[in-house]
């Protein structure tokens, strides 16, 4: 067999086998979303194995049954390392251009979130400053990000548009997205642009000029139903719309204030509503007993100084939660689902596993992939991430802590130190 090291290498579409494995963890087998006790249960293998062929996982299990292999092998090292499933970001706004650090400072002085939109900043600033960039920094900025998301073990990520809010940058968005190997949402309805007067006149706009050729490039579509940005009427119109024009639904929800969201989006059928902050125990309720998933933010809400969602309470009354970091450069100025890990369990009173399930397979069943990724077990694909620990419960434990050895996709090494 040809051996090398955990550092370096792989298995270029043969066959790979990572042994020696102090842990490997996987969310427990299922059907995706995971919920309740289910939500905190996995599969944990000590002193492991996986052995991956043509970029997909064929086999794992404990190094004493590992037996002979014949043939080409392409060998990783894992000793005192553990192995998780690549994570998945199912909600990030990567595609921007600018930064908004002046806005932050400000925002520690004071300066509350509404204050800063209503005096020209918040989303607008980055919408200037993204429709500046054009189709090439953009493509360079979603490339940017993608690279830090990696570092920290996130293997699929979706990224919004919505920074644009014109035909040319949202278009453009949308293919940087792509083209940088991410999943593409039109986020169409993220905010008004300062050239049209009111939500009505922009989505006369947006549906008609823009929502075409979006959903020839996106998969799904997103709205921001909130005070200062869309209403339920008109979250209603555009998302009926991008479901017309053959697109998944998402909706930005109950953020700062319950607006509707909730019900609005079990009566659509939406993938997920996501952020929840001012989510009641009535939306709870009804959230346990639907399909919606409901995707929690911490990371947003830390950043922004307010509430953290319901999550608990959430989990306990039956509904499917999953994890994102909400990467952008306002609100959410994260790429890290490990410390994200960290906040759930800290913050939303979350178990290490919990966590894990939210962010690996239910974020990708709310990307519509928990049949390809987020596990580890035979017939997903080799999307792997090794962290420098002997107990995988360091990804949440250790706050911020820089533990990822090695990233693999698709059964190659994509970053290692």
């Amino acid at each position: 067999m040809t051996s090398r090291s955990a550092t370096g290498g792989g298995s270029g579409g043969g066959r790979l086998l990572i042994r020696d494995l102090a842990q490997l963890v996987t969310p427990a087998d299922g059907p995706a979303p995971l919920r309740g006790k289910a939500l905190g249960k996995v599969e944990l293998t000590d002193d492991a194995f996986l052995l991956c062929e043509g970029g997909v996982i064929v086999r794992s299990g404990r190094m004493r049954d590992l037996g002979p292999l014949s043939g080409d092998v392409v060998e990783l090292d894992g000793r005192g390392l553990s192995a998780i499933p690549g994570l998945v970001d199912c909600h990030t706004h990567a595609c921007f251009e600018g930064d908004r650090a002046e806005e932050f400072a400000l925002r520690a002085a004071g300066a509350s979130y509404e204050e800063l939109q209503a005096a020209g900043g918040g989303i607008l600033a980055t919408v200037r400053a993204t429709r500046a960039a054009g189709e090439e920094g953009l493509g360079a900025a979603v490339r940017l990000h993608r690279e830090w998301m990696l570092r920290t073990g996130t293997t699929t990520f979706e990224s919004k548009s919505g920074y644009g809010l014109d035909r040319e940058t949202e278009l453009a968005s949308l293919r940087a997205i792509a083209e940088a190997g991410g999943i593409p949402t039109w986020l169409g309805a993220h905010a008004v642009p300062p050239e049209f007067d009111d939500g009505d006149s922009y989505l006369d706009f947006a549906l008609a000029e823009v929502l075409p050729e979006a959903a020839t490039l996106a998969e799904a579509a997103d709205v921001f139903l909130e005070r200062g940005a869309f209403d339920a009427r008109q979250a209603t119109r555009y998302l009926e719309a991008c479901r017309g024009a053959g697109l998944a639904l998402r909706l930005h929800g109950d953020q700062f204030t319950e607006q509707g969201a909730v019900p609005l989006a079990i009566r659509l059928g939406v993938r997920s509503v996501d952020h929840l902050e001012a989510t009641g125990d009535d939306g709870v309720k009804a959230l346990a007993a639907s399909d919606v998933v409901g995707v929690l933010l911490p990371a947003s809400a830390l950043f922004l100084g307010r509430p953290m969602p319901p999550a608990r309470q959430l989990v306990d009354s039956g509904a499917a939660v999953a994890l994102a970091t909400d990467f952008n450069p306002g609100s959410a100025f994260c790429e890290s689902l490990p410390l994200v890990c960290s906040l759930a369990c800290t913050q939303l009173r979350m178990s290490p596993e919990e966590a894990l399930t939210a962010c690996t397979v239910n974020a990708a069943h709310v990307l519509g992939r928990s049949g390809t990724v987020g596990r580890l077990a035979p017939g997903y694909r080799a999307d792997v991430v090794l962290l420098e620990t002997a107990d995988w419960r360091h990804l949440a434990y250790h706050l911020g802590g820089d533990l990822v050895k090695a990233v693999l996709r698709e059964g190659d090494v994509v970053r290692h130190r």
